[in-house]
């Protein structure tokens, strides 16, 4: 079961937080874990939310198909920080470069001089956790949160924007719709491909070349797919007598209640923490030593 970008019925404590404190929680998560310096301040915000994504799915193998992306952009990531990082004056252990020598573990020879460096192994296993992160912070609040309360929690934080007589709603209606859409084109994507193959196309082998002309058989019915199902949701909307720019009213008021309130003070204080130890001098040694902006 595909369990990325689609709601889970589930009674589970995440579900019964307030949608707008989960959105909010999502947007002040990716911000934090990219402004963090430390690799240990990085993993401070993972493992709350490993632990929540274990409660709002029940299940711990989501966990590990969630690593695949970020594992595969680090890798790539890590030899493209071989080439071009330029490592600090600090703890040398060989000489690199006449300039640029650092925390060097083994020297590669191949027009000039490269190394294997701390500095590196660091950068690039932050950046994977961010990213790592950003993805699980974003599928807990997916899972968790019913499209309609989805829509009424991004108008509800779009409201300064009604000051510059914008419509929220229909701001709103667009994002929710464009994430609704997620799973559905994977699943179609999915279908196309195992399609495309029984008539002997292959995704995998080959030359670049003849890769992109066999993806031009899944690019072009997914995109014709995608048109279909838009004007299909599109005529449903207006046969049910959708008016985006009518005035609208909600049955079922969002209220906050005492979890959401917790929450909410248990991120502000981790926020606030995150904040300030970016300027810490006092920080131990072990601590400091995961400083990921080389």
């Amino acid at each position: 079961m595909n369990t990325i970008s689609r709601y889970m019925v589930i009674n589970s404590f995440i579900h019964r937080l307030d949608s707008r404190l989960k959105l909010a929680l999502n947007i002040t998560i990716i911000v934090l874990v990219f402004v963090s310096n430390y690799f240990i301040t990085t993993a401070l915000l993972l493992v709350p939310l490993m632990i929540a994504y274990v409660i709002t799915t029940k299940s711990w193998l989501g966990l590990l198909k969630l690593w695949k992306m970020p594992l595969f952009i680090g890798v790539i990531l890590y030899f493209v920080n071989l080439y071009t990082m330029k490592i600090s004056n600090n703890g040398v252990l060989l000489d690199l470069y006449a300039k640029n020598t650092g925390y060097v573990w083994y020297i590669i020879d191949k027009k000039g001089t490269y190394a294997f460096s701390y500095p590196q192994l660091i950068r690039t296993l932050a950046l994977v956790v961010r990213i790592y992160t950003m993805i699980l912070t974003t599928s807990i609040f997916v899972i968790s949160t019913k499209p309609i309360l989805l829509t009424k929690a991004i108008e509800d934080l779009l409201w300064p924007l009604k000051l510059l007589f914008i419509n929220t709603h229909i701001l709103a209606t667009i994002i929710s719709i464009a994430l609704r859409f997620i799973p559905t084109l994977l699943e179609e994507a999915q279908r196309i491909m195992k399609t495309q193959a029984s008539r002997g196309i292959d995704f995998k082998n080959g030359k670049i070349n003849e890769k992109a002309k066999s993806f031009t058989t899944l690019v072009i019915p997914l995109f014709v797919t995608s048109f279909n199902k838009a004007e299909d949701l599109a005529n449903a909307m207006e046969t049910r007598g959708y008016d985006p720019y009518a005035k609208r009213t909600r049955y079922r008021k969002l209220i906050w209640h005492l979890p959401d309130y917790i929450i909410l003070l248990g991120m502000i204080g981790l926020t606030v923490y995150i904040a300030l130890s970016q300027n810490m001098d006092f920080l131990p040694e072990w601590y400091t030593i995961t400083y990921s902006n080389f």
